[in-house]
């Protein structure tokens, strides 16, 4: 296994693969679930956020979204067990790899088209790359994609035209790696409309400096109280170098990723002149 700068192993290939298929094998196994775990939370803030600001389709941003998973999840309702046999040949009994691209996008273009939820939201996607995004936008998952590395590079004025109008931000673990840099180019594409967010970021990664730049651009943040998994580790090389991370950012993981688990904490962030999210939580599974 090879591991990046953070002392997580290296799954980068998962996330350019032509179709999900090697993104949930890899993912199964290690329990991945932070979307599912994510959903309830991400609904009801786009429901309040509709009821707060009288607006009948919110428009989405899901930073490092991938395949789309959050997408898939929050507009027609599929659950991560649900995509994991989808994409692992348990479903229509074929065998996973006997299963071609396209014969996948049109079982998902179904999914899309059988399903309509009680609310209506655009997604857009934010991702480096490409292949995923374009599965994302063909199986319709996503209603527009854009592919930029925004902690290099400024938005294009496409890309801004793309970003402009958004509603919320979400991610669901992806910062850390994405920093607020990214996010403060989002917000600036935004001609001075704030949108709200909500981000899963993981224990390993301080959220300070991210809360801090928010706070400059107008934004309030509290955290939910509780914890999140994401993912099992992936071996005990990947659990020790992960935990020598946190000591040396001052993270006691006694009691939970010590146990087996990377766990990540949910961050709202509002506009200061709005009122600040409260405490309280969507029922869910208790961990």
């Amino acid at each position: 296994m090879r591991f990046d700068a953070t002392g997580k192993v290296t799954l980068d290939h998962i996330y350019t693969q032509p179709d999900p298929r090697p993104y949930f094998r890899m993912l199964r196994p290690l329990g991945y679930q932070v979307p599912q775990l994510a959903k309830p939370y991400f609904a009801k803030l786009i429901e309040e956020y509709a009821q707060t600001r009288r607006v009948a389709v919110p428009k989405v941003l899901d930073i490092g979204c991938s395949y789309g998973i959050n997408a898939a999840l929050l507009k027609y309702d599929a659950t991560m067990d649900e995509l994991y046999a989808r994409y692992g040949g348990e479903q229509s009994g074929q065998p996973e790899r006997g299963t071609t691209r396209q014969a996948l996008l049109a079982r998902d273009r179904e999914l899309s088209l059988s399903r309509r939820p009680a609310r209506g939201i655009r997604f857009t996607g934010l991702d480096t790359s490409a292949s995923a995004l374009a599965y994302a936008l063909e199986a319709g998952f996503l209603d527009d994609a854009v592919n930029a590395d925004l902690e290099r590079n400024e938005p294009t004025p496409h890309q801004r035209a793309q970003f402009a109008g958004t509603d919320l931000v979400i991610s669901t673990g992806c910062l850390g790696y994405v920093t607020e840099r990214t996010l403060t180019r989002v917000v600036r594409a935004q001609g001075g409309h704030l949108p709200w967010m909500a981000h899963f970021v993981l224990r390993m990664f301080p959220f300070d400096p991210v809360e801090h730049a928010l706070a400059g651009l107008g934004y309030t943040t509290v955290r939910v109280e509780g914890v999140f998994k994401q993912r099992r580790f992936a071996s005990p090389e990947e659990q020790s170098l992960v935990l020598e991370k946190m000591s040396a950012v001052g993270v006691d993981p006694q009691g939970l990723e010590t146990d087996g688990w990377m766990y990540a904490q949910l961050h709202l962030s509002r506009p200061a002149d709005e009122q600040a999210p409260g405490p309280h939580e969507p029922n869910r599974e208790q961990l």
